[in-house]
């Protein structure tokens, strides 16, 4: 019996795991009771004592890491788990610990996933003999439906990759359904953003692979008749509207969104004159579109420089005759100048994030007047953010690329900032410090930042939020002591400071421990 669990909104069907053991038997990598607790080095070992070595040295090339090892946010496979959730006519299922299943289908429903979400469960015993790789192939086949599918995604956590699940067996197709397999270990692929590439690169390399083998679906929308421009890295919805209008003038058309939200788009994106690198993380995705021969241009038409920049990336790749990239810059110029004038933002700025756009934003508020000193992001440097961070640090911005939390608080206490904008314990640390603060993920990149759409998008909540530091030095005033030192956790009466408890407790730490009875 397949062993299949769906959660859905508030809904869970399960079968009973069926036991016993199967033909392909996995190699017994993770010890009973390891499990994703191991710690990162111990699993990474185990995979490639699983035959898994060629798998981590593909995600060592494409997402390098440093100066440290990998930043703080949240588990990679999200960023998987999203795109095939926003897919129409596309399943995910997920393969790995429990715990994880169970943390991602939350967080993926939190932000507005209203798609069932696939579980296999193993055992030690499943994980062992093999019988989980069979399981998750039983699962497939009963999923593979063509009147419901275009594709089933099947995604491998920490312990199915150390262990060695071998999804690259499953088939390829069943019955006209696609069958996607990759892994996406926290100990392989560094951040929820580069996790999103590993899935997009993986759909298209079949979809390319397919174009190249004969006659593919047409998109729902209808084909442009101008060359296309696609965009890879997801964008806020209005972006590229925008970006379809500062392309016209030169003759050409804005093509699908990299992620896609439908199998058949990506054969649109294949089919475009160049590829506009918004995030310039996807490793994967840019190596199928090289192979299919498509150039593609870094950065974004952010703020007046960058979009004058961009057009003439765009223009040059295409071979643009150089009047209509200057008309195009002529029309929309002076327009998003204007609104950075409108809408202007004064003060100091720090600014970190884990989506990849990072750069992208602290250009924007830079031409629309602020003062950023630091800008930090958990994504590495690629080729394609090169342009940005020159464009950055030429203007005395302190660059970081895989940015730790401590890094983004080690300048927040450098710069002391008007505004902080960052992932939520960076927030915290702002506020407790009464320094007004944002969280980028909800509050800053779910915004347009093209054009002249973007020009004054961000500056009214960034100005309300300055505006604010009053409230907060009052509310730092009134609390000040409170939840702090020994006043910290969850108290009955009135919090006072022991120090004899502290003192007995330093004087027993420093004690060695007694040897062990019959210990030579």
């Amino acid at each position: 019996m397949t062993v299949m669990t769906q959660i859905a909104q508030g809904e869970i069907l399960k079968e009973t795991p069926s036991p016993g053991g199967g033909a392909l038997n996995a190699p017994a990598i993770i010890a009973e009771g390891a499990g994703c607790h191991g710690g990162r080095e111990t699993l990474r070992e185990a995979a490639k004592a699983a035959g898994m070595t060629e798998t981590l040295a593909r995600y060592a090339k494409d997402y390098p890491v440093g100066p440290h090892d990998q930043p703080q946010s949240m588990c990679p496979a999200f960023g998987s788990l999203r795109v095939g959730l926003r897919m129409r006519r596309t399943a995910s299922v997920l393969s790995g610990s429990a715990c994880c299943v169970y943390g991602l289908t939350f967080t993926s429903h939190f932000y507005g996933a209203k798609r069932t979400v696939g579980y296999v469960p193993f055992n030690s015993e499943t994980l062992v003999t093999g019988k989980l790789f069979e399981d998750i192939r039983e699962a497939v086949f009963k999923l593979a439906d063509p009147t419901k599918y275009d594709a089933i995604v099947v995604m491998n956590l920490c312990v199915p990759t150390a262990s060695g699940v071998p999804l690259r067996l499953l088939p390829k197709a069943i019955d006209g359904v696609r069958i996607i397999g990759i892994d996406v270990p926290g100990f392989g692929v560094p951040t929820h953003a580069e996790a999103k590439d590993v899935l997009a690169g993986a759909m298209l390399k079949f979809a390319r692979e397919e174009a190249e083998h004969g006659p593919v679906p047409a998109s729902r929308a209808p084909r442009s008749e101008k060359p296309t421009v696609t965009l890879l890295g997801e964008v806020f919805p209005a972006d590229p509207v925008q970006i379809g209008a500062m392309l016209e003038p030169m003759g050409l058309a804005a093509g699908p969104v990299v992620p896609t939200r439908e199998w058949r788009e990506l054969y649109g994106a294949l089919d475009c004159a160049v590829v506009a690198a918004i995030h310039p993380f996807y490793s994967a995705s840019v190596r199928e579109f090289e192979l299919a021969g498509r150039p593609i241009v870094g950065s974004a038409p952010v703020g007046v420089e960058g979009t004058a920049a961009w057009l003439e990336s765009i223009g040059e790749a295409f071979g643009v005759p150089r009047a209509r990239v200057d008309a195009a810059k002529v029309n929309l110029l002076p327009a998003i100048k204007a609104a950075l004038a409108q809408t202007p933002i004064q003060g100091r700025v720090t600014l970190s994030g884990y989506e990849g756009s990072e750069l992208l934003v602290a250009r924007l508020m830079i031409e629309s007047g602020a003062d950023v000193r630091y800008v930090g992001t958990a994504c590495p440097r690629t080729r394609f953010s090169e342009v940005d961070c020159a464009w950055l640090e030429a203007r005395g911005v302190n660059v970081k690329f895989r940015a730790s939390l401590q890094h983004d608080l080690a300048a927040l206490a450098e710069y002391e900032p008007d505004l902080t904008i960052g992932t939520t314990p960076v927030v915290q640390k702002a506020k407790e410090r009464g320094i007004p603060a944002l969280y980028f993920t909800n509050l800053i990149s779910a915004r347009p930042l093209m054009g002249v759409a973007g020009a004054g998008s961000l500056a009214k909540v960034v100005n309300a939020a300055m505006s604010n530091k009053g409230r907060f030095d009052e509310m730092r005033d009134f609390f000040e002591g409170v939840g702090e030192g020994f006043a910290a956790g969850v108290w009955e009466e009135q919090p006072r400071d022991r120090p004899e408890f502290k003192a007995k407790r330093r004087a027993k730490m420093a004690k060695p421990a007694p040897e062990e009875m019959g210990a030579c």
